[in-house]
């Protein structure tokens, strides 16, 4: 049998009821190429994401492991003041899924965004994918492909690009190339790493802004619901385009694709019914949109409500290869096979979670929440309080206690935070005020 392919597309800040099969409020639905491939595959109603923000959970899909493991997952975003910085960035000696499969012979492509550390230090390359199309940074406007200092940031492996287009387009456009120079003979493994619906505030028909705002990507000053809308029905039709190409070059059938977000949704995303956002290990922050479509394995139209985390695919992915992970380096995410085959599978395990921003901690346990935020203890029933508005930990002081102390204990076998890490103050300006309790 010839080895199974992997592609896994992360969204970029999107919500988790941005998705017609996720609860989308539009009349019209911006997803149906995502819709269809939740109905031929898995939908999992609690996806969570390794961290509130982006490089952090990209240091945990890259590794496997927990990000805070890393000095430079404790940075974000790692932008302007890391720039050169030996430190910051995914050490090229660690083993990463890129490079554990390309020693297996799988032929490996990042399309997308990077934001692991800027070269000459760090980069895709560097850390085992044999092709790179794509941006280093955090984010850049979807024409000029400028980052926030307004420096071009679009490249081809180790080559700065200048390709005339809307950024996600020319990302969608890479990928379907990728897929049609591969055949059944060779595995691959396609990181599409979209931009979308990151900000600016950019449909493929908003070159004038674009010109507008010029380097103030930030664009504090722009954007609606229904823009942003269609930057992810653009992504949407990407993603359509990936899927027949896959058909197309008879690979459909053997090839594990998943799709998720890095982190919750921000300004205009949809983050119903959870309260929180980007930055915030409340719901809203943390439970993003996650489908898998595996014919081979996956029963269509599958449904799991287990809690599954992004690191995980890293594990899974290696199984399915019949890959052994360094040694040295050992996962911290599971094999999720058994939850692809029968979605009712359910693990003993608790995830954790740690932020500098407002000192958070959240521990998640059989449907119970841990939450502290701002030196103030919480306790909810996810089950029973999706919004986290019950707080029971003066009703239930012994879970509390006992929920707290797994926090603990687990936190001491992980580095501390750095006394200098830092987080941006634009999330604090481009985003709504956060939920008081």
């Amino acid at each position: 049998m010839p080895p199974t392919n992997f592609i896994f597309i992360l969204a970029d800040d999107l919500g988790y009821a941005d998705l017609g099969c996720t609860g989308a409020r539009d009349a019209i639905a911006a997803t149906p190429n995502l819709d269809e491939m939740a109905r031929q595959g898995m939908l999992f109603t609690s996806g969570y994401s390794n961290s509130p923000v982006c490089s952090p959970t990209r240091f945990a899909l890259a590794t496997g492991r927990w990000q805070y493991r890393l000095r430079g997952a404790a940075e974000e975003p790692l932008s302007k003041k890391t720039l050169g910085d030996k430190i910051l960035g995914l050490p090229p000696e660690h083993p990463t899924l890129a490079s554990l499969l390309r020693g297996a012979g799988y032929r490996t492509a990042l399309i997308g965004k990077w934001h692991l550390g800027y070269p000459p230090d760090f980069g895709p390359r560097k850390s085992g994918y044999d092709y790179f199309f794509g941006l280093h940074s955090g984010g850049v406007d979807y024409f000029s492909h400028a980052d926030t200092r307004g420096v071009h940031d679009l490249w081809e492996n180790e080559s700065p690009t200048h390709c005339d287009g809307y950024m996600t387009d020319l990302l969608s456009r890479k990928a379907v190339e990728f897929i049609g120079q591969q055949d059944r003979s060779r595995g691959f493994l396609l990181s599409l790493h979209y931009t979308a619906p990151h900000w600016p505030w950019e449909t493929r028909n908003d070159r004038p802004e674009s010109r507008r705002i010029g380097t103030a990507i930030h664009h504090l000053d722009g954007g609606a619901l229904a823009t942003y809308r269609q930057m992810v029905r653009e992504m949407d039709e990407g993603i359509g385009e990936l899927l027949r190409a896959l058909e197309a070059r008879g690979l459909a059938e053997n090839t594990l694709m998943v799709f998720t977000s890095d982190n919750g949704g921000e300004r205009y995303s949809d983050n119903w019914p959870f309260i929180g956002q980007k930055m915030d290990l409340l719901e809203g922050g943390i439970r993003v949109p996650l489908l898998a479509r595996w014919p081979r394995m996956i029963r269509p139209e599958s449904v799991s409500t287990t809690p599954v985390i992004t690191m995980d695919w890293v594990a899974t992915m290696l199984a399915v290869a019949g890959v052994q992970p360094d040694p040295a380096y050992p996962l911290d995410g599971i094999d999720l096979q058994p939850l692809l085959e029968d979605p009712a599978w359910r693990p003993d395990r608790n995830l954790y979670w740690r932020m500098k921003h407002r000192s958070q901690r959240a521990l998640l346990h059989q449907g119970w929440k841990y939450l502290s935020m701002d030196g103030h203890e919480y306790l909810f029933d996810l089950s029973a309080d999706q919004r986290e508005k019950a707080n029971q930990a003066k009703r239930e002081p012994r879970l509390l206690q006992e929920l707290r102390s797994a926090w603990l204990a687990w936190n001491a076998t992980m580095p501390p935070i750095p006394q200098d890490a830092g987080v941006s103050l634009v999330y604090n300006e481009t985003m709504l005020p956060r939920p008081t309790y």
